[in-house]
C-alpha cells in the first residue's frame, strides 16, 4: 500500500519523529476517506488535481483553519513527491495548487521582569519535586529547547558549562549555559541522588526515577507561569520564545540564535525580530 510503504520511508530513511509521521498518516487516511466516498474510490496514485481542490474547497467550508488546511496540503505534497520518486507516477497533482494563505501569530513571551519574578520570588516549595521544577523552568528559559529535548536528555548529556541536545531529525547541537544554571543543576544532582539514588540515566526524572512525560512538563510551566503573568497561552515554548527574544535584546545576532534554537532555516528565527 503506497501510503503504508511512505509512511516507513519517513520513519526510517528520513527519521522523522513518531508525532510528525501520525500527523502525516492521519492527513493521508483523512485523504483516502475522501475519495473513497466522494470521488467514486479513485485510487490514490490516479488522483487528479480538481480531486484536491475539491477536498481542499470541503475542508474549508467545513469551518478548518487556514494554517491546517495548509498542514494537510504539504502532507500531500510529500506524499505524491514520493511517488513520483518511486515512478509510481509521472507527475505530482499537488505541484500547482496553492496554500491558503496564513496570518502568522506573533511570538508569546515573557516580559523580562516577569521572568526575574519567576526565577527569583516564586516559591516552588520544598523537597525533590521543588528543585526539579524550578530547574525545568531555568533550563527551558536558558537554553531555549524545546519540550521533547528536555525530556530526552540523558544525564551524561548535561556537561560542565554546555549541554548537548537531540533535536528533530535528531539532529545535535551544543548549548552553553552559566553559572547561575550551574549551580542549579548541582543541586537539583544532589537532590536526585538523595530521592532516587545514582543510576538513573535520564537527566530529569520523577520521584520514583522514572523519565518525565509531556503533560507533566507542561503542568510544571503552566502552574509557574500563571503565578507572574495573565497570558492565555502557558506553554514550554513560551519560555523558548522568551530565550530567543532576550537573546536578540542582548545583542546576539539572528544566525547564533538560529543556532541555539536548532532552527532548520532562519526564516523560523526571524519572527522574533519583530519582537525585539
Amino acid at each position: 500500500m503506497p501510503i503504508e510503504s511512505f509512511l516507513e520511508y519517513i520513519r526510517y530513511e528520513k527519521n522523522l519523529s513518531t508525532h510528525t509521521v501520525l500527523s502525516y498518516r492521519n492527513d493521508l487516511f483523512q485523504f483516502k476517506k475522501f475519495l473513497e466516498t466522494e470521488c467514486d474510490g479513485i485510487e490514490m496514485q490516479k488522483v487528479t488535481s480538481d480531486c484536491i481542490r475539491e477536498w481542499v474547497a470541503l475542508l474549508s467550508e467545513g469551518g478548518m483553519s487556514a494554517r491546517s488546511i495548509c498542514r494537510k496540503i504539504s502532507s500531500l505534497r510529500a506524499f505524491y513527491r514520493y511517488l513520483v520518486v518511486q515512478s509510481d507516477i509521472q507527475e505530482s497533482p499537488v505541484k500547482n495548487i496553492p496554500l491558503p494563505k496564513v496570518h502568522k501569530k506573533m511570538p508569546v513571551y515573557l516580559r523580562q521582569d516577569s521572568m526575574n519574578e519567576l526565577l527569583d520570588d516564586v516559591s516552588y516549595g520544598e523537597g525533590f519535586e521543588a528543585v526539579r521544577n524550578k530547574l525545568i523552568i531555568a533550563m527551558l528559559y536558558h537554553t531555549g529547547m524545546r519540550r521533547a529535548e528536555l525530556i530526552g536528555l540523558r544525564d551524561t548529556d548535561v556537561r560542565e558549562g554546555e549541554i548537548k541536545v537531540t533535536g528533530k531529525r535528531n539532529k545535535q547541537r551544543l548549548i552553553p549555559y552559566g553559572e547561575e544554571l550551574s549551580q542549579m543543576i548541582a543541586g537539583y544532582r544532589q537532590a536526585r541522588k538523595e530521592s532516587c539514588g545514582d543510576d538513573c540515566g535520564f537527566f530529569f526524572v520523577r520521584e520514583n526515577g522514572e523519565p518525565l512525560y509531556p503533560q507533566l512538563v507542561y503542568r510544571v510551566v503552566n502552574g509557574s507561569l500563571s503565578k507572574v503573568c495573565s497570558l492565555d497561552k502557558r506553554s514550554p515554548h513560551v519560555l523558548r520564545h522568551t530565550f530567543a527574544s532576550a537573546m536578540l535584546n542582548n545583542g546576539a545576532t539572528l544566525n547564533s540564535v538560529k543556532e541555539l534554537l536548532g532552527h532548520h532555516s532562519l526564516a523560523s528565527t526571524e519572527v522574533y525580530t519583530h519582537i525585539t
